[in-house]
Parts: C-alpha cells; sequence; structure tokens
C-alpha cells in the first residue's frame, strides 16, 4: 500500500497554494511541462500529475524535453521513463549545443546564451502543441536567488514572477513550485529515483555569482532561521510609497493621510513587537 511522506505532502499542499492563489492552472487548460531530467522539473512533473487527479478543475498534460545533442546525453532515458509513466510527451531534437559552443568564448558561462534559445525553441513547440500554459521547475530557493542577484548585481527589485505572459501575447509560464523548498524537493527526488540527467554535459562552469549568493543565504540562515520565508513573505508584501521608485507612487503629490510616522520612528528604532506572517516554506 502505498503511503505519502509528510514531505510529499506538503510539497503538494504548497504546490496547491501557488496554484490557487496566482490561478495558474484553469479548467481546459493544457499545460507543457518542460522536463530537462534534473531534480526540480521531475519533481514539478510528478506533483503536477497527482494534482491532475485531485484538482477540481480539468486540465491536460504534455512533457516536452529538448534534445539539445549535447555530447553524451542519454537520449533514451527520459522517453523510456515516460513510456513508463503512460504520459504523453514530446521529444524535441535541436542542436543549441554547437550555437552555443560557437557563441560563448570559452572558460565563459554558457548558461545565458543556452536558456535563450531553449525558451524560444519551448515557446514555439507551445504554441504548436496548442498549450495555454508552459509549466518550469524553479522552486522558491530559485526566486530568493535571483531577487538578490538582481539586488545585488543589477540594482532591480525583481525576481521570478510566478506567471508570466511573453512580450509578443503567445505563451504563459507558470511556476507551481514557487513555494517549495529545494531541500524538499531534492529529498523526493531522491526517494523516488527519478532518472536523474545532470546538467553538465556541455562541460559549463558553474554559475559563480548565484553559487555566492546560496552560501549567502545559508550563512545568514544559521542566525535567522526563517530568513528564506521572510524574503519570499517580502516579495509579495511590497510597500510602493517606502521604495524610491516614482513610477510605483507619485512622491510629487503626497496628500495628507499617508504614512503613519509613529509607526515609522518605531520601525526606525527597532521597537516593534509584532511580526508579519511569513509564506510556509519551511
Amino acid at each position: 500500500m502505498f503511503v505519502e511522506s509528510k514531505t510529499r505532502t506538503k510539497l503538494l499542499r504548497r504546490m496547491g497554494e501557488a496554484i490557487e492563489r496566482f490561478r495558474m492552472i484553469e479548467d481546459g487548460d493544457r499545460v507543457m511541462v518542460c522536463l530537462s531530467g534534473g531534480k526540480d522539473s521531475h519533481v514539478l512533473l510528478d506533483l503536477l500529475l497527482d494534482v491532475q487527479q485531485r484538482a477540481p478543475v480539468n486540465f491536460d498534460l504534455l512533457v516536452v524535453n529538448l534534445d539539445q545533442k549535447q555530447p553524451g546525453f542519454p537520449a533514451e532515458v527520459l522517453p523510456r521513463y515516460l513510456t513508463e509513466r503512460d504520459v504523453p510527451f514530446r521529444i524535441v531534437e535541436r542542436d543549441t549545443y554547437s550555437i552555443v559552443k560557437r557563441l560563448v568564448p570559452e572558460g565563459k558561462t554558457p548558461c545565458a546564451v543556452c536558456s535563450r534559445l531553449r525558451r524560444g525553441i519551448l515557446y514555439n513547440i507551445a504554441v504548436e502543441e496548442n498549450c495555454t500554459r508552459i509549466a518550469l521547475g524553479h522552486h522558491a530557493d530559485d526566486i530568493i536567488a535571483t531577487f538578490l542577484l538582481n539586488l545585488f548585481y543589477v540594482g532591480s527589485l525583481k525576481a521570478m514572477p510566478p506567471v508570466l505572459r511573453s512580450d509578443d501575447g503567445r505563451n504563459t509560464v507558470i511556476r507551481p513550485l514557487a513555494f517549495c523548498r529545494e531541500s524538499d524537493i531534492a529529498q523526493i527526488a531522491a526517494e523516488s529515483q527519478f532518472p536523474i540527467i545532470p546538467c553538465d554535459l556541455c562541460g559549463s562552469q558553474p554559475n559563480l555569482k548565484r553559487a555566492r549568493i546560496k552560501r549567502l543565504i545559508e550563512d545568514l540562515e544559521k542566525e535567522i532561521p526563517n530568513i528564506r520565508a521572510s524574503m519570499l513573505t517580502a516579495l509579495g508584501n511590497a510597500v510602493p510609497t517606502h521604495l524610491l521608485d516614482p513610477n510605483l507612487f507619485d512622491f510629487t503629490r503626497l496628500s495628507s493621510g499617508i504614512g503613519d510616522v509613529a509607526a515609522e520612528l518605531d520601525l526606525a528604532l527597532g521597537h516593534t513587537d509584532s511580526e508579519p506572517a511569513l509564506v510556509a516554506i519551511a
């Protein structure tokens, strides 16, 4: 008899919360699940298959894997796995590996170029297959790290949105794992023994900035246990009047009643007694 683990139950609950809060999937949707072969996309597919059976709305799934022709890529692994699970799928073959090797200088990280090429191909496939949603496997830790990367290196308050409409309006990207912790995803992937295909076949260098941000969060977490939940909550709790962007708030036309001076002073002096409710990702 199958007994669902507590971690899997938690991930399903978090996914359900994200889908409901951001209306990621609606009745009649056809969702293209991008399966790279890594742990995140494997867990994404596995949970979506479960949600498909339990959800009050009806939606279809199509799994798409992009074979980028990297040397040594085990092309037979995912088709065999998806056939065994009786999941509709399509394998798309495009030699982006050669393009990336030609465009990216030796020793430089090819991830950005590779990602742009992959995204363009998948967007077109979604249109060909009449898919109304494109599901990606980014999780809460990816969102937090992207937020800090933009904050520290770009000078922008921007993260990965849970739902994103493409510039041409043809595609809608969703991230159902937005409230899920990477550590929980890794645990479920290990327990389920998914056929993981590591993303090291092109010999790419690690993203040093992202790795640095990851270490920073881990170090801060030793002092602030809820730091991940706090940052994720902050991304959904923006206060335009207390930022510096005149496009979000017109500081030149202030009126009475905006702001609580006493509360501002308490906050500045650290005299607050209450804490905000956090997104439950811990």
